[in-house]
């Protein structure tokens, strides 16, 4: 133990650098995996809370056929957990018809809900009211432009085998929740409707019993009862055990209802997609967080190895005075534990900091747990591999002798011999070419099956890149201070001057040290490079969803049955921090039986309001398919969804139906087919066309247009928001990019990563100020023997400065260089094999410029202080420079 004590004491005194650049090294890996492990686990509980505030239903509970109705209410009123427990009648009619200035409007096939004043308290994003009143009979907004029918309008309902009805429509809705609203409840995801109907009406419930209880004997098929509730129990905080809670309440239900009703549960399906962006969440936690850690690790390592040479003299003098290897063995553990120790309490102290200051946009604290446990662990482990493994096997395999001996033949590694960074870098590309083609899947989500997994062979292609990449920066760092000495005289010559030849030759001695700081800079590097460049990427792809969702940075839309013309965009553009307008028609044509949305733009204003990506488009670039709607304006763009069902060819005349807008009768105008349009800002993600404002305005006789797309900066688009509504009144509908972002969904986008993104950047500009300072110093240090020997030779500091301006410049230009180099790769890696994180995927990478010369800028200055210290140890006298070794 008295030994034990006085060699700590003297590490402290003698070996202070030593000791401070392993302990920071340790508290860096501590921290960076306890801060993102942090964020990660309240990430989950963000994106679990925002998966169930995006479903406007949580379950929807459908009465069967021959059950009866005050039973199943009775059973959900029991039922744990549930609340705004409300009734919901729905009938399934011929049609609606719609007389109106002298001609007749006629729907196919549509449905008439019964739905109670209270059901938009309870369910506030359901239905949303575009024109008219809140309550009464309302229609849906394509309903409306079906049969051109406006507020106080009287619409016809079909009833088969009784008489037709009339009721009067009050108001114009958007029903916001279609899809799940018209759901067929029970049937697979394969059998479910491909759209929800076109043609809606709502009623109050009283007067849906007068109309259609009669109309249940006749056709009880076409007649059913369902009940919306909201899941009130409280969910996990993990994506996928809140869905396993919602499968398992949903089951329950059903097993108590004993066939009497079927459970529609949207929550879970919400939840379903959710886990999977969580998986996401790890999966990039594991992608950009662990090299970090490692590059930690390995800083330690390379701390702990600069003192080897000298350590193992220590123990050389310790044997000398009766010290066995035993006790050489529990004085590096006890160096380890010191490290281990303090680098940990450091670490969880800079997490909880960190996580303070970078996580408010989630709403989370750092907190000790499960992460926290694992970066102390790690960083146990690395203090114990950098030291305590190294002093054991010095203690047990070197000779008195041969510790004291500081000049031997130095050999390559066996790696070098044996070609392993060649190895590991054809299993990278073997693994990526295999993992990254024919649509690749990180996170797998089989259909039916509760769990979800992680493919975690993907991991083996930037794992084994890194390695790779690792060792060849060593090779080649190797290769150039063994055969490369020519030419490196004639780039060290300027700082060396006659004493390049020396400082070369110097350099080759000392060259697996020096390949030791320039593979650490080139990784360091590297993780601040491919860390920037995803999360640009990730950040432009995320604000570019927002666009797509919204359609522009401010979005108009005008309330149906309001005519307005494309001459309002000038009215619009006069509005401060408006830069351009583009107004965009937005109606509805037959391609074949299939009514679809169609949207008519002008192709030259429309790239000035919104962001076009070459991603959407088939066929041509983003630039030369708008080029080709303006040069023929009978061109038309389909959706992949409608070329698919239709098997269109490029060139194909369509013959589509729209409404005219003078007659209100559709008619045949021809289209020409000339591409295809996956994604298109505020369109359907399922069929839909892109088509030339003017040509729709020609040939149906009206130009009246519904949205307009308003271009703003960025920082102003919430204020134009309120003018732009103060100018337009009540009337319009008015979204910002802002609200966009919000809403876009649960996944893994729709989680702001600025906070995270902040810390992996911080720690990455760390490590490489460190990695090329510290270890250059540390270098520099280890040689003062050297150096002393050479003064005692009569070398001036010029001199001197040879070579430590040498040995600084190979390390730190190499290192850049080879960073640059491997980040680039790993970053076109990173982004192929996590597609789909991104929606729409990106058609080119986002290059941080500012964060990468900063990371540059840091890192030269790191060394340029580390080498003018160093120079200015040398002032000391030769004997006392001997005297401190």
């Amino acid at each position: 133990m008295m030994i034990t004590r006085l060699w700590l004491n003297g590490l402290l005194r003698r070996r202070r650098g030593r000791i401070v650049a392993s302990t920071v090294g340790v508290a860096i890996a501590v921290a960076l995996l306890a801060t993102v492990g942090a964020f990660l686990s309240t990430s989950k509980s963000t994106m679990t809370k925002r998966a169930a505030a995006t479903v406007a239903t949580d379950w929807q509970v459908e009465v069967s056929p021959k059950a009866e109705v005050p039973k199943v209410l009775a059973e959900l009123n029991t039922f744990p957990g549930l609340r705004n427990i409300t009734e919901v009648l729905k009938a399934e009619t011929e049609g609606f018809s719609l007389t109106k200035d002298g001609s007749t409007q006629t729907t196919g096939a549509g449905v008439v809900l019964g739905i109670p004043d209270s059901y938009r308290t309870a369910f506030p994003d359901a239905i949303r009211t575009l024109a008219g009143a809140d309550t009464g009979v309302l229609i849906a907004q394509q309903t409306a432009a079906n049969l051109h029918a406006a507020v106080g309008d009287s619409i016809t309902v079909q009833r088969s085998a009784l008489p037709l009805v009339t009721v009067t429509i009050a108001g114009v809705i958007d029903m916001l929740s279609a899809d799940s609203l018209f759901q067929k409840i029970g049937a697979p995801a394969g059998s479910q409707p491909s759209a929800p109907p076109d043609n809606v009406i709502v009623i109050p419930p009283s007067t849906w019993h007068k109309l259609f209880d009669s109309y249940s004997v006749v056709r009880p098929e076409a007649v059913s009862t369902q009940f919306h509730v909201d899941y009130a129990s409280k969910l996990p905080d993990d994506p996928a055990a809140a869905y396993s809670s919602v499968i398992r309440q949903q089951q329950n239900l059903e097993l108590r209802l004993a066939g009497s009703g079927l459970v529609g549960n949207n929550l879970g399906a919400q939840l379903a997609k959710t886990r999977s962006d969580a998986l996401y969440a790890q999966v990039l936690f594991l992608f950009l967080g662990a090299p970090g850690a490692v590059i930690a690790a390995l800083m330690t390592a390379t701390v702990a190895a600069a003192g080897a040479d000298r350590r193992r003299r220590d123990q050389a003098l310790l044997r000398l005075r009766g010290a066995t290897s035993r006790q050489l063995v529990n004085l590096g553990i006890a160096e380890a534990a010191c490290v281990a120790i303090v680098g940990a309490a450091l670490g969880l102290l800079l997490a909880r900091i960190v996580s303070a200051l970078a996580f408010k946009e989630v709403g989370g604290t750092f907190s000790f747990g499960l992460w926290s446990v694992v970066a102390v662990v790690v960083g146990a482990l690395v203090a114990v591999l950098a030291i305590a493994l190294p002093s054991y096997n010095d203690a047990h395999s070197v000779s008195v002798m041969a510790a004291r001996r500081i000049i031997g033949r130095d050999r390559n590694p066996r790696w070098m011999r044996w070609k392993i960074d060649f190895i590991f870098l054809a299993a990278a590309w073997l693994v990526y070419w295999l993992t990254s083609r024919n649509g690749f899947h990180l996170v797998l989500a089989v259909e039916g099956v509760p769990s979800i997994s992680v493919n975690y062979w993907a991991f083996a292609a930037p794992a084994f890149a890194w390695i790779g990449a690792a060792l060849m920066a060593w090779r080649l760092a190797v290769t150039i201070l063994s055969h490369g000495q020519s030419a490196l005289r004639v780039v060290i010559r300027p700082l060396s001057r006659g004493l390049a030849s020396t400082v070369v030759a110097t350099m080759g001695r000392q060259r697996r040290l020096l390949a030791r700081g320039l593979t650490l800079v080139a990784l360091t590097t590297a993780f601040a490079a491919s860390t920037s460049v995803f999360n640009a990427t990730y950040n432009q792809q995320a604000e570019v969803d927002a666009v797509l969702s919204n359609g522009a940075m401010v979005t108009v839309h005008e309330p149906p049955g309001v005519n307005v013309a494309p001459t309002e965009a000038k009215r619009l553009s006069k509005i401060p921090g408006v830069r351009s307008v583009t107004a965009v028609q937005h109606r509805y044509a037959y391609v074949g039986a299939d009514l679809q949305d169609v949207y008519g733009i002008d192709p030259t204003t429309i790239v000035k309001s919104t962001k076009l990506r070459d991603a959407y488009f088939e066929g041509g670039t983003a630039a030369e398919l708008m080029a080709k709607l303006k040069s023929q304006p009978n061109s038309v763009l389909v959706s992949a969804e409608t070329a698919k069902d239709f098997q269109l060819t490029q060139g194909d005349t369509l013959r589509l139906r729209l409404q005219n807008g003078k007659t209100k009768r559709y008619v045949t105008v021809p289209f020409i087919y000339v591409g295809v349009t996956k994604e298109f800002p505020t369109a359907p993600s399922d069929s839909f066309l892109i088509a030339n404002a003017a040509y729709i305005a020609k040939t149906t006789g009206t130009n009246t247009v519904g949205t307009f797309l308003l271009d703003t900066r960025p920082s102003e688009s919430t204020v134009v928001t309120h003018r732009v509504q103060e100018a337009l009144g009540t009337g319009a509908i008015v979204n910002d990019i802002a609200s966009s972002r919000r809403k876009v969904g649960s996944s893994l986008t729709a989680v702001e990563l600025g906070g995270l993104t902040h810390v992996e950047l911080g720690f990455a500009l760390v490590l490489a100020a460190a990695a090329a300072g510290l270890v250059l110093w540390l270098g520099l240090a280890e040689r003062r023997r050297t150096f002393a020997i050479a003064t005692a030779l009569g070398a001036n500091q010029r001199q001197l400065g040879g070579f430590i301006w040498a040995e600084s410049a190979f390390t730190t230009i190499g290192g850049l260089g080879l960073g640059a180099a491997i980040g680039w790769g790993l970053t076109n890696m990173l982004i192929k094999i996590l597609t789909h994180v991104f929606d729409p995927p990106p058609s080119a990478l986002s290059v941080p410029w500012g964060y990468l010369w900063t990371v540059a800028v840091l890192t030269a200055a790191a060394v340029v202080v580390t080498s003018i210290t160093s120079i200015r140890a040398t002032r000391k006298p030769a004997i006392v420079m001997l005297r401190d070794l």
